[in-house]
């Protein structure tokens, strides 16, 4: 979601849809068969498949059959880091909440065994549905918008209401100090990756910690909750699959929410951003609208989010100041890699400004 990024990319036609699987990603159907008839219940070959064209760090197919289509994920083959890619911490999240209605993929199996197809993945359901990338929504009429912004927002809220006791996720993360665990690590990785002293970056990781809002509730939270991931109906303004758990754990949702309203400050570059658009014009919820719909389905109290933009904003400046590091060091070159570089001042500017407005002292 690069500043410098063409406006004129048409993500829907980049990301949407399958294409025939690649030499280095193709799977041995033989023993993928096997482990479905072992597995899956109902299941009748032949299998076909293709490859989900979108951008995820999980390579994705489509598995046919002649009477059910399903979705395969699988880590990346070869060498990962320890906690990268993790399909099942996915599979956990969907499997735990697809019994509760929460508009998931059913899970019908995850495989431990690198022998099958070569790594570790899981099988679901095939949610058969519109993927939305360009977060203007061309085509649509603004009640349309609206009507599909309001379900993006409520389907989040109806995440953050399900108590992770009661549908058996309480030991999926640690529940308590999400934000205060987040800021440690991203101020840790920013200063590791540091290349030149910032001080609005450098007011956030002292002001920051000291003023975290107290968490009002303790939930799953996707950790990257956007329009792209997730599936509409096909004819209907709902929202049938919530995609893409890997960073999904317990925390704070106020955190989880406002990493979603960020779309609202990040450019129009024909994916998710918002800003430079007539919202109005286009129906789409303002931030206050946006706000105020979630606080009224969750019953949360109105929080304060010009501090939680502040630490968003801020949590990207440290990832993309990773990015930028690697541009420098040569072991990220390609455009988009550098493009994405160069948005670490403006985010940790942006964030300054938030949390000023937040009562941080000038």
């Amino acid at each position: 979601m690069s500043d410098n990024e063409a406006p004129d990319i048409d993500f829907d036609k980049e990301m949407v849809g399958t294409v025939e699987v690649p030499e280095r990603d193709k799977l041995d159907l033989g023993k993928l068969t096997a482990w479905f008839e072992a597995n899956v219940e109902g299941f009748e070959g032949p299998i076909s498949y293709t490859k989900f064209k979108g951008g995820q760090s999980n390579p994705t197919y489509k598995i046919e059959t002649p009477s059910a289509s399903y979705v395969l994920r699988r880590q990346p083959f070869g060498k990962l880091l320890p906690s990268a890619h993790a399909v099942d911490r996915e599979y956990k999240a969907m499997t735990g909440l697809y019994p509760t209605g929460f508009p998931v993929p059913q899970t019908f199996g995850l495989c431990d065994d690198p022998d099958v197809i070569g790594s570790k993945f899981f099988v679901m359901s095939m949610a058969d549905g519109r993927s939305l990338w360009n977060g203007a929504l061309p085509g649509s009429s603004p009640e349309e918008r609206r009507e599909l912004y309001n379900a993006l927002i409520d389907t989040m809220a109806d995440l953050h209401l399900n108590k992770p006791d009661d549908i058996g996720m309480s030991d999926y993360g640690k529940p308590t100090d999400y934000c205060a665990r987040q800021i440690n690590r991203w101020s840790k990785q920013y200063k590791l990756s540091e290349t030149e002293l910032m001080p609005e970056m450098e007011k956030l990781i002292e002001w920051l910690p000291e003023t975290i809002p107290p968490q009002h509730e303790s939930s799953v939270v996707h950790g990257d909750y956007r329009l792209d991931n997730v599936i509409f109906h096909k004819t209907e303004n709902r929202v049938i699959a919530v995609l893409d758990w890997e960073l999904s754990t317990l925390g704070d949702p106020i955190a989880d929410f406002s990493y979603l309203m960020l779309n609202w400050f990040q450019p129009a570059d024909g994916r998710a951003g918002l800003l430079g658009h007539d919202l109005k014009a286009l129906g789409i919820p303002s931030v206050d609208e946006a706000v105020e719909r979630y606080v009224a389905r969750t019953g949360y109290p109105v929080p304060p989010m010009d501090w939680y933009f502040a630490y968003n904003l801020f949590r990207l400046a440290g990832i993309m100041q990773g990015i930028k590091k690697r541009v420098i060091d040569g072991t990220a070159s390609s455009a988009h890699a550098k493009a994405m570089s160069e948005r670490v001042k403006p985010l940790a500017e942006r964030a300054y400004q938030f949390a000023l407005s937040a009562g941080m002292p000038a």
